[in-house]
């Protein structure tokens, strides 16, 4: 996933619910495909950043010292501007980016 490249907004904003329910025609259908993907991006971008930071890692059992690493500072501060993953979840379903399938209605021939 390319962070950089999704403009979800990082403040809260109000979005029109006609356009978050269109393609469910059930508001709660979609919020509920929204919640789940946001918990996919999530979860992808705390591995990515667990990742990251695992670079940094010293395994020293003194508590003594308290190394400070400025590329750990900055790989941290980069993760904290991102927007929240419910706000990209938002974004890429308002762009169509979700695939979305109603199993309920069942294809007869």
């Amino acid at each position: 996933m390319d962070l950089k490249k999704i403009n979800a907004p990082i403040n809260t904003t109000t979005i029109d619910k006609n356009l978050v329910d269109a393609p469910t025609n059930n508001i709660y259908e979609a919020i509920s495909v929204i919640a789940k993907r946001a918990t996919q991006i999530n979860s992808e971008i705390k591995k990515e950043l667990l990742e990251k930071l695992d670079e940094f890692a010293t395994y020293n059992d003194s508590l003594d010292e308290v190394f400070e690493n400025k590329e750990q500072i900055e790989v941290s501060k980069f993760y904290e501007k991102l927007p929240k993953p419910h706000s990209l979840a938002v974004q890429e379903w308002l762009d169509d980016k979700i695939y979305y399938r109603d199993t309920s209605e069942s294809s007869e021939a």
